[in-house]
């Protein structure tokens, strides 16, 4: 019996060192890599310097909110044949966009014209972004000339039929001592004498969205520019990622999208509250790009990215975790990050005191991905993109 209790012993031992072996072998590997991801995390610079953000838990979503497919219904146009139509207008049937290689397009009978461009070429990567230019609102004006935000140049008014293009506001110009770094979007009066338009932040340009956000930065404007006097005011400040603008109907306020807040502040510009700002709506469901006009006298929102409840919202998650959005980017870059976002386009039509009156959405982005506007037109919903190829058109007749 002694040889058999020898050999279980030899077993023994020979399946201990090899757990030891195979633990001395795990720990190391282990170590080799942690203490560099340590060191990264501790040595490497962080881009931005984020502050905490205190949102409200999401709206539940039901009730009109009620999760759909209603956005799966629109067709797909001119796809391929232009990318990034961030907002989009109309005068008669021809529409108007401005894309992500800087170009204002003429979209006329299916035919797709560049009439102006701001910037110049090279177009395509983040670096060549500033000397491109980027047009993001546009907007028609009482003499049918097109007025356009352009991110990195300013605002600009534009013959549809010569394509001139002329400056009105610089980004070189210092207003109130602060540099315009990411002109957004704007409206207009109906006689086209007032123009109100935002500065998302006069630290990060668009090409550093991303920073802006997560950073928290409450450094947006919202502006007004006579046409008359050529002069520019502020209006508000503080604002976090200021992005949509829209009028009222009668023009007596002002609405602005607080991205980063998933709001919807107001500016009066007229009547007894001249001067004043209040909430429009608060604790949106996703973070609100643009905003338009809705023929019932409301205003259609787009937002690209939703904040799901029940469900998970990064952005919610981390919008009180600074050390984490630090880590997070000393180890990733911003176009990384961004593959992580979920791809849900929700469209809302607020009434015109700001209650929800019905949502379009589109789960995981399958046929409106990147939503950034809704510009109603003839019945029919065209819906713009910050980076598809493409532009969306739903018939509001069939949801």
């Amino acid at each position: 019996m002694r040889p058999r209790a020898c050999g279980s012993a030899a077993r023994s031992a020979r399946s201990t060192y090899s757990g030891k072996v195979f633990r001395v072998t795990f720990l190391t590997l282990a170590v080799s890599l942690i203490i560099p991801l340590l060191g990264a995390i501790v040595l490497l610079d962080c881009p931005i310097d984020p502050q905490p953000i205190s949102l409200k838990e999401p709206p539940i979503l039901t009730g009109v909110l009620e999760p759909n497919i209603k956005l799966r219904k629109a067709e797909r146009l001119w796809e391929g044949q232009l990318v990034g139509p961030e907002s989009i207008v109309n005068i008669d049937d021809v529409l108007f966009t401005g894309t992500a290689d800087g170009k204002i397009l003429k979209i006329e009978d299916g035919e797709i014209q560049t009439i102006a461009r701001i910037g110049h070429g090279p177009c395509g990567t983040r670096e060549d972004e500033p000397t491109c230019g980027r047009p993001l609102g546009i907007r028609v004006g009482p003499n049918n000339t097109l007025f356009v935000a352009d991110a990195y140049y300013g605002l600009y008014e534009i013959n549809p039929d010569t394509g001139e293009a002329k400056m009105l506001v610089s980004t070189k110009t210092l207003i109130e001592g602060q540099k315009l770094s990411f002109v957004n979007d704007l409206a207009l009066t109906w006689d086209g004498r007032k123009i109100y338009f935002t500065d998302s932040s006069s630290k990060w340009q668009k090409r550093d969205y991303l920073f802006l956000i997560m950073e928290g930065t409450d450094d947006g404007r919202l502006l007004e520019y006579d046409t008359v006097t050529k002069e520019v005011k502020v209006l508000m400040v503080g604002l976090q990622f200021p992005n949509g603008v829209q009028l009222s109907p009668a023009e007596d306020f002002v609405l602005v999208q607080e991205t980063t807040m998933a709001r919807i502040r107001r500016y009066y510009v007229s009547g007894l509250m001249k001067g004043g700002a209040d909430m429009f709506v608060e604790n949106m469901p996703g973070f609100p790009d643009n905003i338009r006009l809705s023929s019932s006298g409301g205003y259609w929102v787009a937002m690209s990215v939703v904040r799901p409840n029940p469900g998970f919202s990064v952005l919610d998650f981390l919008s009180e975790k600074p050390w984490i959005k630090r880590m997070i980017f000393k180890l990733l870059s911003q176009e990384t990050l961004t593959k992580f976002v979920p791809k849900y386009s929700l469209v809302v039509e607020l009434s015109e005191t700001g209650s929800y009156r019905r949502s379009f959405h589109d789960p995981n982005g399958v046929t409106v991905p990147y939503v950034s506007e809704a510009h109603e037109h003839n019945g029919y919903l065209y819906l713009g993109s910050f980076r598809s190829p493409f532009i969306c058109r739903l018939n509001l007749q069939h949801v």
